[in-house]
């Protein structure tokens, strides 16, 4: 928690500027190169990414399940789900007590405030201030959120039910997860733990994203084209249209399902695959008088967990394409570079 002299600080958040300015302040404008040419975007209505049922994960139709997820895995790197088993209230209570944290007094939000991305509980803005030429059109809460008993008391006390609303999200959450991980394990072929015990001791971390209206979107990302550095990620949005997904060259718009969940394969599944699974360019466009919020749930290995392509997804004709690393090791890189650069994948590569 940063300390009580932050919380009497002006703020340094894009929340609390947005309301007085009528253009994109200079330090947000990207090149000319660089700029989201939402007018090139596909809609999803030409072109989306996959909507499973999870209805029958556990039931008679489970293997033709776990390959559309394969299938989704492989093709897309990018899927939606249903019928998931989280409860709509509790999503809806996450929403909600988003929504509510980021409507509170500046001086309130700032209390949780920090540029140190060490933090394990931090309030802060854009991605990584300490290194960035061009800032991103973004405000983040972010969360560690497993083991809870040791987290949850670093978290905000206002509003009143945050810490257990979203302590009975993230435990929903990561149930899911560990669902969805062994049947991912089971697509390539592998023991449905698998993925699990390369993990090792799990962690879950959590993003609480706000993108407030921008007056000249088509200068700006909310977040640029890149891919995530944990195993997997479990992603709730409200109703405001953002995230885009990078499929054959062109972006594609992934429109919000009520209810629903985007899952994303991260890094670390497309190296335990050996490429056979993708970790995909994605990105957050923002809107000109919509605010929007986003709440990423990342499933990480450990700090010290060894990752490295699966023995048995390796042979001559398909020999190990990365080296084996430590997550420490690889998050350390992925967070000390900038977005929008080469992913990091190819720090890693053999060849």
């Amino acid at each position: 928690m940063a300390s009580s002299t932050a919380s009497q600080s002006p703020s340094k958040l894009l929340a609390d500027m947005v309301s007085t300015i009528n253009n994109v302040p200079s330090n947000y404008i990207r090149p000319i190169s660089d700029r989201p040419n939402l007018s090139q975007v596909q809609s999803p209505e030409v072109s989306s990414i996959p909507l499973i049922d999870l209805q029958e994960l556990y039931g008679p139709n489970h293997a033709s399940l776990v390959k559309q997820i394969g299938r989704a895995c492989e093709c897309d790197g990018f899927f939606q789900i249903k019928n998931h088993g989280v409860p709509e209230t509790i999503i809806n209570k996450m929403l909600q007590v988003a929504r509510e944290f980021f409507e509170l007094p500046a001086s309130e939000r700032m209390k949780s405030y920090s540029d140190d991305t060490s933090k394990t509980t931090r309030l802060s803005t854009s991605f990584n201030v300490t290194n960035e030429k061009v800032a991103n059109w973004r405000d983040f809460l972010r969360l560690h959120c497993y083991p809870l008993e040791e987290y949850m008391s670093e978290w905000p006390t206002s509003p009143s039910s945050f810490r257990n609303v979203v302590a009975e999200y993230c435990t929903e959450v990561r149930g899911l997860t560990l669902r969805l991980l062994g049947a991912i394990s089971e697509s390539l072929g592998l023991e449905r733990d698998y993925i699990g015990e390369v993990l090792s001791d799990h962690g879950q971390h959590m993003a609480i994203n706000y993108y407030p209206p921008c007056p000249e979107p088509e200068l700006t990302y909310g977040l640029p084209g890149h891919t995530d550095p944990n195993a997997i990620t479990i992603l709730l949005q409200d109703d405001v249209p953002g995230l885009q997904v990078l499929r054959d060259g062109k972006w594609i718009a992934v429109h919000p399902i009520p209810n629903t969940f985007i899952i994303n394969i991260g890094d670390q599944i497309q190296v335990l695959s050996n490429d056979r699974y993708k970790s995909v360019l994605h990105r957050a466009v923002v809107n000109y008088d919509k605010a929007r919020f986003s709440i990423p749930t990342f499933y990480c290995p450990s700090n010290d967990a060894v990752i490295g392509p699966a023995p048995q997804l390796t042979d001559d004709d398909h020999p190990s394409l990365y080296r084996e690393f430590t997550y420490r090791e690889y998050f350390g890189k992925f967070w000390n570079r900038k977005l929008g650069d080469e992913t990091t994948l190819d720090m890693f590569r053999t060849s």
